[in-house]
């Protein structure tokens, strides 16, 4: 495969990769692409690969002031914002994480599941006495991991909505710059506020418990909460959506977890990787000289690791474009790899589990309202999903 094509790559509707993916990962499984900003940037699609980028921190930069750093979002970030561990190295990294690595332990997350499935009731109920058809993203899937995260933060009911709005500009590409910069300008501004307000009179939040460090700047947690913020539900609301999409239509699926709720917790590692909706990859700068799948990258050059053509690798996952709930998938890379691997893993997968168990136990004759070819997708969105999920029972 010869030339430069331009990234992201155009998809279709529904869950199907971009096809370039297959003859990539077979002729040019390290290809140079360009990108939004004029930049030239190395593509890798093939899992190994993927993994291994990820996992090689040393020669592999996750710092936008890195030279070569690849810039997909329509605001060019120069250097990493204070506090922003998913955008640093080592050993600025570890430090940020180690601070959060107790909020998210197997413990703390079953601690914490009464809480989810508290949410998750009450949203469903609200959904089911409502009008139909229903709206599955709005109603359930986007309230649901957003209650959790603002419950955790310690963020106030009466805040939410505001906090929602202003977390999912960060990630809408329909937005200008601009527009996109005013949104996170806001958002900054009300959890410094927070912070100040939490240093002062301290709760029983995870904001609380951070700025109890007394080496963390105002300005570094602002970065670590807003990260926490748009990570902690953006990511698992579209995954929810998506799950159910998916397991509509091919409705055996849906029909063997109806049947069998306790398969709905395996079943989320098999979606995950089917779905992965962080579909246009995570991206690196070459801090040192490398060589992937075979090309040799310099320093200063760009790279972008693409979890879902990894995720689709038939090297790895046997017929990958098919989905099967049967699969042991626990090797799929939605989450990313290595040591910036997403640290709230845990609560995505125990929010997936929570709203998918009660879908198919107490609405086990939901379908969607509408054709597939009427369903929204958002398309241009680093993190993909539904615009809305129109669905009855």
């Amino acid at each position: 495969m010869s030339g430069t094509m331009d990234y992201p790559i155009a998809r279709r509707p529904g869950f199907d990769p971009p096809a370039e993916f297959a003859s990539l990962r077979a002729q040019a499984p390290v290809c140079p692409v360009s990108l939004r900003h004029g930049q030239q940037a190395h593509l890798v699609t093939r899992y190994d690969d993927v993994r291994a980028v990820l996992r090689d921190h040393g020669r592999f930069s996750s710092d936008p002031g890195t030279p070569g750093f690849p810039q997909l979002r329509p605001v060019v970030d120069r250097k990493a914002a204070p506090g922003s561990f998913l955008v640093t190295d080592p050993p600025e990294h570890t430090r940020y994480r180690r601070m959060l690595t107790g909020e998210f332990t197997v413990r703390r997350m079953a601690a914490l599941r009464p809480e989810v499935e508290r949410i998750t009731r009450e949203r469903l109920a609200a959904l089911r006495s409502g009008p139909r058809p229903a709206d599955l993203v709005g109603g359930f899937a986007l309230p649901v991991p957003s209650d959790v995260i603002c419950l955790l933060l310690g963020v106030p009911i009466t805040d939410q909505e505001f906090f929602s709005t202003r977390s999912r500009a960060h990630l809408d590409r329909s937005l200008s710059a601009p527009q996109v910069q005013a949104a996170l300008d806001e958002l900054h501004g009300y959890l410094a506020d927070l912070i100040r307000s939490r240093r002062a009179t301290p709760a029983d939040d995870l904001i609380s418990r951070l700025v109890q460090d007394p080496g963390l700047s105002d300005e570094e947690a602002v970065g670590m909460t807003v990260l926490l913020l748009v990570g902690g539900h953006e990511t698992t609301a579209n995954s929810i959506a998506l799950s159910v999409l998916a397991l509509q239509r091919d409705r055996t699926w849906w029909e063997a977890l109806v049947a069998s709720p306790d398969l709905v917790d395996d079943a989320v590692e098999e979606l995950l990787r089917f779905l992965s909706p962080v579909h246009h990859g995570v991206v690196r700068a070459v801090a040192r000289d490398a060589v992937v799948g075979g090309t040799a990258l310099a320093a200063g050059e760009g790279v972008i690791a693409s979890l879902f053509a990894a995720n689709r690798d038939p090297a790895a996952f046997p017929d990958p474009d098919r989905l099967d709930l049967r699969r042991d998938a626990r090797a799929h890379l939605a989450f990313g790899s290595g040591v910036h691997q997403c640290i709230g893993h845990s609560l995505a997968r125990l929010e997936m589990r929570v709203a998918l168990r009660a879908l198919v136990t107490d609405l086990p004759d939901l379908r969607v309202a509408v054709p597939f070819e009427e369903v929204e997708f958002k398309f241009d969105a680093p993190i993909y999903g539904l615009r809305s999920l129109p669905v009855t029972w």
